[in-house]
Order: structure tokens, then C-alpha cells, then sequence
């Protein structure tokens, strides 16, 4: 989960696997695959920064790569 913060001052964790878009619109605004839009007052590069970490800490971000790269192995093989 990633923490972020309503306008209203009110912190929240979000799951970020919930998330479908995030845009800056003058204010941060998350879109979840639900549809449900959230304002935050985190910048899109805090909000991505934060998602980063997460995934990373889940070790989401090496699982990925590691299959890229094996990926590119059976390729390069064929």
C-alpha cells in the first residue's frame, strides 16, 4: 500500500494495483480501475515515486525483470 493525501489533509493508503490512470489536472488525480477518482495532494512524480517503492519492496519490480530478461534469452535462442 502507498500512502498518499486527501486535499482535505486526511492521509490514506492505497492499494496500487487499483490504479489505472493518474493525471495532473491542475491537481493530482488518481483513477482507479473501478472508475472511482481520488485528488491527492501528492505530485503524479510522488504518486509514481511511492508506487516505485512499493513494488520494489514486494520485489514486483525484479519478478518483472527477470522475466523480461528470460524472455529476451528464449527469444535471442530461437
Amino acid at each position: 500500500m502507498i500512502e498518499l493525501t486527501r486535499l482535505n489533509g486526511q492521509p490514506f493508503l492505497l492499494n496500487p494495483f487499483l490504479i489505472e490512470q493518474i493525471e495532473a489536472l491542475p491537481d493530482t488525480t488518481i483513477t482507479l480501475t473501478t472508475g472511482k477518482k481520488l485528488v491527492v495532494k501528492e505530485d503524479v512524480d510522488q504518486v509514481q515515486q511511492g508506487v516505485r517503492l512499493f513494488l520494489k519492496d514486494i520485489s514486483w519490480i525484479n519478478a518483472v525483470h527477470g522475466e523480461e530478461s528470460v524472455m529476451r534469452c528464449s527469444e535471442a535462442e530461437e
